[in-house]
């Protein structure tokens, strides 16, 4: 079986370090300006060229996102930007636009171009088009199940490589091509500043009785447009089988825990399909430990697809970050900085890259001073564990909750 790539999201240095330490094969990532996430963390010029190199040292590639709808004034200063991405070093760009790729040909012609699925790419002639208009890869439409990509897989060039998301929110729109979001807050989610007016939970009023507010029900709720995220941690060996040669983790504006745990898992779940062994529970109970809303499979084995989760906008999780470790021995004698509160006495998880997570009781824990402590009560301080084995720097410590729902 061919070993796809694991591209992970990578919203600011946090989570980029996080992703290349739990096993992303590369990462995209966006500058100031031209992306679709214009309230992620993003990196400046010369932040662009530094997390490159950091790529690059890790033996992962970058990606540089540059699909927002471009206007006029956009496409003035895009040649610049192209140029400071070539400079850097970066192995994509990411367009949704005809005309920043023809920029891209001009501007960066090192630099490959892969088309955003926010072109919306639906079969193989327009895959091979694009191909033929000097783009390395596409980012199929989220719509697609997966019997039509092997259809594009088997039209199109073999060079050409296709890319699909596995993981993360999906939204109502047509591969998010939105207008909601402009029309109610004049927030432009086709230029990165969405509101997600679709989690929202929207009422009648009729005109006459202002004040007065009707549920809009489908099933039993009244958030109509609330998609479900997706997860596909089960199915990799049917997306390698379609053909997809890149497996996409959706999560710019998620923690950089979310990087770390989502990227160990599909890590995992890919390194299995690959073998030809089953993926154990372990890996598949992962995806429960970060936030997220209820999981479907989305249009990969239904062409109607997953349908919206009407009952709430909830985010649910199972666990709570912790801690963060900043040094360890071999004995397990590690310094960490705490994310949030626990207490002595609590039971704590250890992930590792590339390991099973391990429980354990959080017997004793001291402070900078190494005077023992019975809670972690100030944001970030400086602690002192015994582990129960050796952890890495970014290993994560968390804690399970005792209610696994959180309200965003």
């Amino acid at each position: 079986m061919t070993n796809p790539e694991l591209l992970s999201p990578a919203r600011d240095f946090e989570q980029l370090i996080m992703a290349l330490t739990y096993g992303a094969d590369a990462v995209y990532l966006g500058g100031l300006r031209f992306g679709l996430r214009a309230s992620a963390g993003n990196f400046g010029s010369d932040e662009l060229a530094e997390a490159v190199n950091l790529c690059h040292n890790h033996g992962a590639k970058t990606y540089i996102t540059c699909n927002s709808v471009l206007n006029n004034e956009d496409v003035r200063c895009l040649p610049k930007f192209l140029e400071e991405i070539s400079d850097a070093g970066a192995d994509a760009v990411i367009v949704s636009d005809i005309g920043a790729l023809a920029l891209a040909r001009k501007y960066a012609p090192s630099v490959d171009i892969h088309i955003s699925t926010q072109a919306g790419v639906f079969n193989f002639e327009s895959a091979k088009a694009l191909y033929d208009m000097g783009a390395s890869r596409v980012i199929l439409a989220r719509e697609l199940p997966l019997y039509e990509i092997a259809k594009i897989r088997e039209n199109t060039p073999p060079e050409l490589e296709l890319e699909a998301f596995a993981h993360g929110a999906m939204c109502v729109a047509i591969s998010g091509r939105c207008l909601i979001s402009n029309y109610l807050t004049s927030r432009d989610a086709n230029r990165g500043e969405c509101a997600q007016p679709c989690r929202w939970k929207y009422s009648l009023v009729e005109s006459t009785r202002p004040g007065a507010y009707f549920d809009i029900t489908e099933d039993n709720g009244t958030y109509i447009m609330n998609s479900r995220d997706l997860c596909m941690i089960d199915h990799i060996s049917a997306m390698i089988d379609a053909g997809i040669s890149s497996i996409k983790i959706e999560g710019r504006m998620k923690s950089a825990y979310y990087a770390a745990v989502i990227t160990n898992a599909y890590r995992k779940a890919i390194d299995s399909a690959v073998a030809g062994v089953p993926l154990p529970d372990v890996w598949r109970n992962e995806v429960n430990k970060v936030s997220h809303r209820e999981y479907s499979t989305g249009f990969y084995f239904d062409a109607e697809g997953p349908g919206q989760y009407h009952g709430d906008s909830m985010y649910r999780t199972d666990c709570d970050v912790v801690a963060v470790v900043e040094e360890c021995d071999d004995e397990g004698n590690a310094v960490l900085t705490q994310r949030n509160k626990f207490f002595k006495g609590d039971t704590i998880e250890l992930l590792t890259p590339n390991n099973e997570p391990v429980s354990f009781v959080a017997d004793c824990i001291r402070n900078k001073k190494d005077q023992e402590i019975d809670s972690t009560a100030q944001a970030m301080m400086e602690l002192r564990m015994k582990l129960p084995v050796f952890a890495p720097k970014y290993s994560i410590l968390r804690k399970r909750r005792k209610c696994f729902i959180e309200k965003r």
